[in-house]
């Protein structure tokens, strides 16, 4: 009797517990209010679209800025400019005397305020020497060139002077050649005042007054396409620089400044291996 009891007891604490543990998923269901009914999940809330501005019509738009304004002057010389051109081309079409007066009457008055801008420019420099251009450069005045002239002469006998030193001048002729027969005494006193050495090369073999020491040409000529004589050129024999002065009969002071003005730094052609085999250079 005693064992159906506990056995009876057993079999009931066992339905209650199975009981209490089908019913607890459905508790927790049924408690979980929100997820709603049968898991149905409620959407979000959705926003509101942005409302939109109509613009309005009668609103003032949005003003451009004004373009600067041009100067009066600018505007009536652009007229005249324009006019001048349109009446001589009529006058060029159709040259009767109506039209060429009109277009001279017109282009008189060009002229005539060109002349009065031109007059107050000219005073404007006197009045001002950073603007004067006859104090820039070479002057124009007799007097002033002349004290000019012998300032770039100082100058120049100077720096052919220290040129001198390190480079000689190249003397191609020819002996039946009258224009390098003129022109070889002016060479020869040249080279006794500054000193720089002049190296005469003939072209055809023969002989020159005042060059005893003249050599033949070995190719040189050839090499700096002299077609032309009397020849003068510069070298520089340490270097190989050989540039060309001057072609035909040449004043001291035209020699004077194209040697300046070439050691200046003028063009000069690199041509070392025509220097090496020819003797005549030191």
């Amino acid at each position: 009797m005693t064992e159906r009891l506990i056995a009876a007891c057993l079999l009931l604490g066992l339905g209650l517990q199975g009981q209490a543990f089908a019913d607890e998923p459905s508790k927790r269901f049924w408690s979980d209010a929100r997820r709603g009914w049968h898991f149905y999940e409620e959407p979000e809330a959705e926003l509101p679209p942005p409302a939109r501005v109509t613009p309005d019509p009668k609103a003032p738009k949005p003003s451009t800025p004004a373009a600067p304004q041009r100067a009066p002057e600018l505007i009536e010389f652009e007229r005249l400019q324009k006019t001048l051109e349109e009446v001589r081309n009529i006058a060029i079409m159709r040259p009767t005397e109506a039209n060429v007066r009109r277009y001279m009457e017109l282009e008189s008055r060009v002229v005539a305020r060109a002349s009065t801008f031109a007059d107050v420019a000219q005073r404007v420099a006197w009045s001002s020497p950073e603007l004067d251009p006859t104090l820039q450069g070479r002057p124009v005045n007799a007097k002033a060139i002349e004290v000019y002239e012998q300032q770039q002469s100082v100058e120049r006998s100077r720096s052919i002077a220290d040129l001198g030193r390190d480079h000689v001048l190249i003397f191609f002729f020819r002996s039946d050649c009258p224009y390098c027969h003129a022109f070889a005494p002016t060479l020869a006193a040249f080279e006794a005042r500054f000193g720089i050495k002049v190296e005469a090369v003939s072209v055809d073999g023969g002989a020159m007054p005042g060059f005893a020491g003249a050599r033949r040409d070995n190719g040189i000529a050839t090499a700096l396409r002299v077609t032309q004589v009397p020849a003068v050129y510069l070298a520089q024999p340490f270097t190989g620089r050989i540039t060309p002065i001057g072609f035909g009969v040449l004043s001291e002071s035209q020699l004077l400044e194209r040697i300046s003005a070439v050691s200046a730094g003028g063009s000069e052609a690199a041509l070392g291996a025509v220097r090496q085999p020819d003797p005549a250079l030191p």
